[in-house]
């Protein structure tokens, strides 16, 4: 059906059940849907029903569909009328009918009515409640239609908004509500000696109906016992094991889970294939921030003469860059080296893990191959940069995020592959070194996933290091005559050559999933090649779990530690507690200069969805410290529910706009509002007055004004 024409019945639908609603309280139908009320009809509905039983039948079965479908109140009295009128085997034919399908219809009205816009507003947040229902809803809704005291009438709105089929909705109804259908029609027979409704069920008669809901639950139990069982089936469990946990991975996700295990004295061994630390350490994060912190010491000294500063000058020695990049990671080396996790009580081992069977762990390792056994296994594998299938791009070579850190002379002729966070870091940061850079992204904007404001402040900088920045050109293929390489980019109906002598590749990067075992598992993978896990992080095998960039949704250092907590204990504890990860409040930023980092929505992210929010910003020019530091641009943008100080997300731009993001974090996570920034002394003069300011637009756009135009009269009469 086109959008318009289910708009109009749903319009329509509605108008009728509103004017439905108004006749019930005009004529103050309710009076007759009373249990004194039946009492008194009793007799006369039955001889009516004795003298024509179809159009009885038909007339009441309708009623009961309307009232059910519209939430009228009287469906106990309705269900005692069936009794009453029909006797148990058609009343409860009947009722039992009626009463499913009257459900399935507020169900339908719910969904077509409400679904939508509360899925796009509160997407993020049910987003967890969607998957459990998808996967368990059946058992929940049976638990709940199984016990009568529960109101129908709220069990199918929220049934209407829930991921659950109308087919499976309507079966489990009609199944599960049949024996408290039956329970009041068989009352209904016996209407004389019922003084109340309350009279229907007995304390006795509740506590069956509880431990007849609770059935369900423990069926599911059986069914998940059962499912394991045959998930295990083939792996034979050893009658011991060697360890309580084995980590395949040493980036920032292992090395948490191992270090949480070791803290609470489990036995864990930490496997590791290449270099501890993983990719953040020695690839990533490290490295990056060191060359990013070069390349701005360069550009401040290229801008010193607006400082005061005359005859300032410097020359870049790459060699002596990169030298201090491998320094750095070294200091912070020790951290994460196989001495400190050994002191804390973690087996170290350098090797190559294969996952043999759910219970046990391969390890090659130069001085030969070790077997361990396990209760559980945490997956911590990472992921490597992304290579496009460009046509050349072997032949000419290339660099990745993970190889540039070899290089020893400044490339004279960059090309940067990727208009993301990875390639706008290192794009800045080599045109600041001196390179020559030409960035290439074929979307059209850098840093697709943040606002076109954000992303034309990054481009805008980009641009002024030198950066010549293509956007909405594809790469086609690579091509090199003798000495000379060449990547051939489209743009609309156009083609052009771009000359280069080093190419970066920064298109994202993609999880580790190969190697490891879990093809020979069957542990399956999802449409982002990420390994599946459910809420707890726990893979097709309920002891194997996943975390950080192998598993998703983010790959952020952070986020990987986030999960390793929940891995740890699940996969330690679970047997008495268990915990879903929590990513409502995720934050992330990119060190290009001005920073961005962003917690929450976007507005870009709200509008798509749908969902309602209020925009206020502080610009940072404003800002005191922001002018006398020259960082005077950026913004602080806060998004809000509309007329509330509830916080729905933050985006800054600027100056350790990374480190300002904090405030907002935390006030995300812990339901404080805008009014909590405002009323909390900030250091002047200082950046982070900025989120302060920004809570004061938002108090100004909300200023009681009828109140301040009486209060600016007071002040006149005091005058006078």
């Amino acid at each position: 059906m086109a959008a318009a024409p289910r708009r109009a019945v749903w319009i329509g639908l509605a108008a009728f059940a509103l004017l439905t609603v108004v006749l019930y309280r005009q004529f103050d139908v309710g009076q007759w849907l009373t249990l004194d009320a039946l009492k008194a009809s009793r007799d006369a509905l039955i001889a009516r029903y004795e003298a024509r039983p179809i159009a009885t039948l038909a007339a009441y079965f309708v009623i009961y569909v309307v009232a059910t479908a519209l939430s009228l109140p009287g469906a106990v009295i309705l269900t005692l009328a069936g009794g009453a009128l029909f006797g148990l085997g058609i009343g409860l034919v009947v009722v039992s009918f009626a009463s499913s399908l009257g459900a399935l219809l507020a169900f339908l009205a719910a969904r077509y009515l409400l679904r939508d816009r509360l899925q796009a507003r509160f997407g993020a947040q049910l987003a967890p409640i969607n998957e459990g229902i998808r996967r368990d809803g059946t058992f929940y809704l049976l638990t709940l239609r199984l016990v009568p005291v529960f109101p129908f009438v709220v069990i199918n709105l929220l049934a209407g908004l829930a991921p659950i089929s109308a087919a499976r909705f309507y079966v489990v109804s009609q199944i599960g509500m049949l024996v408290g259908t039956a329970v009041y029609v068989n009352a209904g027979t016996q209407l004389a000696g019922i003084q109340t409704p309350a009279d229907v069920l007995s304390p006795a008669l509740l506590g069956s109906f509880v431990l007849l809901g609770v059935f369900p639950l423990i069926a599911k139990f059986v069914a998940d016992a059962l499912r394991r069982r045959k998930v295990y089936a083939k792996w034979p469990r050893p009658r011991s094991f060697d360890r309580n946990l084995v980590v395949i991975g040493a980036g920032a996700g292992g090395l948490v889970t191992a270090y949480i295990a070791a803290a609470v004295k489990a036995k864990v061994t930490l496997v590791e294939g290449h270099k501890m630390g993983g990719d953040c350490l020695n690839y990533g994060c490290v490295p990056s921030k060191a060359l990013i912190r070069s390349a701005k010491a360069m550009h401040q000294i290229r801008r010193a003469e607006a400082l005061g500063v005359r005859g300032a000058a410097g020359e870049v020695d790459f060699a002596a860059v990169m030298a201090r990049i491998r320094r750095v990671v070294r200091d912070i080396e020790p951290h994460d080296s196989v001495e400190r996790y050994t002191a804390l009580g973690v087996d170290v081992v350098q090797g190559q893990a294969r996952i043999t069977s759910p219970w046990s762990v391969e390890i090659s390792t130069p001085t030969g191959v070790q077997t361990l056994t396990t209760r559980s296994i945490v997956i911590a594998t990472g992921a490597r940069p992304f290579v496009p299938t460009i046509p050349g791009l072997a032949e000419v070579g290339f660099l990745t995020s993970d190889t540039l850190w070899g290089l020893t002379e400044l490339p004279r002729r960059l090309l940067v592959l990727g208009g993301g966070p990875i390639g706008c870091e290192l794009a800045q940061s080599f045109a600041r070194l001196g390179s020559a850079v030409t960035q290439v992204e074929m979307a059209p904007q850098v840093m697709g996933r943040e606002d076109a404001e954000v992303s034309a402040l990054v481009a805008q900088a980009l641009r002024a290091d030198g950066v010549e920045l293509l956007t909405g050109h594809q790469a086609i293929r690579c091509e090199q005559d003798g000495g000379v390489k060449r990547l051939i980019v489209r743009h609309g109906d156009a083609e052009r050559a771009i000359e280069f002598d080093t190419l970066l590749c920064a298109v994202g990067r993609s999880p580790r999933v190969e190697g490891f075992g879990l093809e020979e598992l069957g542990i399956a993978l999802t449409a982002r090649k990420t390994v599946e896990t459910d809420a707890y992080l726990q893979t097709l095998y309920p002891n194997i779990y996943a975390v950080g960039d192998v598993a998703g949704p983010y790959q952020f250092t952070h986020t990987a530690s986030h999960q390793a907590w929940y891995a740890a204990v699940n996969a330690l504890f679970g047997r008495f507690k268990r915990f879903k990860a929590d990513y409502s409040v995720i934050p992330w930023a990119t060190f290009t200069d001005p920073e961005v980092a962003r917690v929450g929505l976007s507005e870009a992210e709200a509008r798509e969805r749908g969902i309602a929010v209020e925009v206020t910003r502080y610009g940072i020019d404003d800002l005191d410290r922001a002018i006398a530091d020259g960082s005077a641009h950026g913004f602080v943008k806060v998004l809000t529910v509309p007329g509330k100080d509830r916080i729905l997300g933050a985006t800054i731009v600027g100056e350790h706009a990374a480190d300002l993001l904090a405030e907002f974090v935390l006030a995300m996570k812990h339901g404080l509002g805008l009014n909590k920034i405002l009323g909390t002394i900030h250091t002047y003069p200082t950046l982070a007055e900025a989120n302060k300011y920004a809570a004061g637009n938002w108090k100004r756009a909300h200023a009681p004004q009828r109140l301040l135009a009486w209060v600016e009269r007071f002040h006149a009469w005091e005058r006078t």
